[in-house]
C-alpha cells in the first residue's frame, strides 16, 4: 500500500532539523524526520549533508530535497518488495560475493601500493616495444608540430610572421617570447607527438586536410579573429606503426600491470602452499566427474 505524504507536512520537521544544526550535539539524535510505512528517517541520518557554513535557507533546501528523495526511494522499494517474486528479492548470495570481492580488492590494492615496484626504465620500455611492435598500430594520424595562435589585434603581427618563417635558433627563441606575451595558444615542443585531430580542433573548420601534414612547410591560416601559424615537422599516418615515444606512457602502464598480475598470482600461490603446510584447509572429497 502506497503512503502519500504531502510536502507541506514535512516543513515543520525540516525547520526543526535545520534549527538543530546550529547546536552541537554529543549524543545521536534519534528523533524521526519522516516515515514511509515502517521505515523511519532520523535527524542523525541527514546531518552530514548540511555544511557547517550553510545558511538557514540553504540548509532547509538541502534537507527538504534529501527527505523528498528518501521518501520516493522507500515508496518504490516497498512497492518492489510487495510485487517481486521471492526468488527475485533474494540477493544475500550476490551481496556476500560482492562483499568478498570488495575485501579482496582492497587488500590487493594495499599490497600493490606497499610492495609493487612501479619504476620502469627506458631499456625495459624499448625492449617491450620491440617485442610487441605489431601491437602498436596507430588509429589516428599524429604529428610533430610547431603552432602559434595569435589574435589579429596583437601588436607586431608582421614581426611574428617573420620570426615564424625563420629557421634561426635565435628567431625561434624570440618567437617563444612573443607567444608567451601575446599568443592565445602555442606549442613549441618539436619532439612531442600530438594527435592531428587535436590540432584541427584549434583551427577554422575545413581549413586543414590530412594531406597538409605531408608538406612539412610553414602554413598560415586566418579567420576573422586570429592568425594560425603552423609548421609540420614530422608525421605518422593512421595504420602505421606507432612511434616508441608516443607509446611510452602506455607501455609503462602495461609493464606495471603485468608485474601486478604476476605479484597477485604469486601471492595466491604462496598463501595456498603455506596454508597446505599449516593444514589450514582440507579437501574432504574430490568433486564428482560431471557427465
Amino acid at each position: 500500500m502506497l503512503v502519500f505524504i504531502r510536502k507541506i507536512s514535512l516543513l515543520p520537521l525540516i525547520f526543526l532539523f535545520v534549527s538543530c544544526q546550529f547546536f552541537k550535539r554529543e549524543t545521536v539524535d534519534t528523533t524521526s524526520v519522516a516515515r514511509v510505512n515502517s521505515n523511519y528517517l532520523y535527524h542523525s541520518e541527514i546531518e552530514d549533508i548540511i555544511p557547517n557554513d550553510a545558511s538557514k535557507e540553504d540548509s532547509l533546501m538541502l534537507a527538504n530535497n534529501y527527505i523528498q528523495n528518501w521518501i520516493k526511494e522507500h515508496l518504490v522499494l516497498d512497492k518492489a518488495e510487495q510485487n517481486l517474486k521471492p526468488e527475485h528479492r533474494n540477493f544475500e548470495k550476490q551481496i556476500e560475493e560482492y562483499r568478498k570481492s570488495l575485501i579482496i580488492y582492497s587488500y590487493e590494492n594495499q599490497l600493490i601500493n606497499e610492495i609493487l615496484d612501479t619504476n620502469v626504465n627506458d631499456e625495459e620500455i624499448s625492449t617491450f616495444y620491440n617485442l610487441n611492435l605489431s601491437n602498436f598500430i596507430l588509429h589516428n594520424d599524429i604529428v610533430k608540430v610547431r603552432y602559434v595562435k595569435v589574435n589579429k589585434n596583437a601588436p607586431n603581427i608582421k614581426k611574428a610572421q617573420r620570426l615564424y618563417k625563420s629557421s634561426k635558433p635565435d628567431d625561434e627563441e624570440k618567437l617563444k617570447e612573443y607567444a608567451h606575451q601575446y599568443a592565445e595558444k602555442f606549442h613549441f615542443d618539436k619532439n612531442e607527438w600530438v594527435l592531428f585531430k587535436e590540432i584541427k580542433k584549434e583551427l577554422p573548420a575545413n581549413s586543414l586536410q590530412p594531406e597538409s601534414i605531408k608538406s612539412k612547410t610553414s602554413i598560415i591560416i586566418e579567420d576573422s579573429l586570429f592568425f594560425y601559424f603552423i609548421n609540420f615537422i614530422d608525421y605518422k599516418m593512421e595504420n602505421e606503426n606507432s612511434p616508441l615515444s608516443f607509446e611510452k606512457d602506455n607501455i609503462k602502464n602495461m609493464i606495471i600491470n603485468k608485474r601486478k598480475i604476476k605479484m597477485l598470482n604469486q601471492l595466491k600461490k604462496d598463501l595456498f602452499e603455506q596454508a597446505s603446510i599449516n593444514k589450514d584447509f582440507e579437501i574432504y572429497d574430490k568433486p564428482k566427474e560431471v557427465k
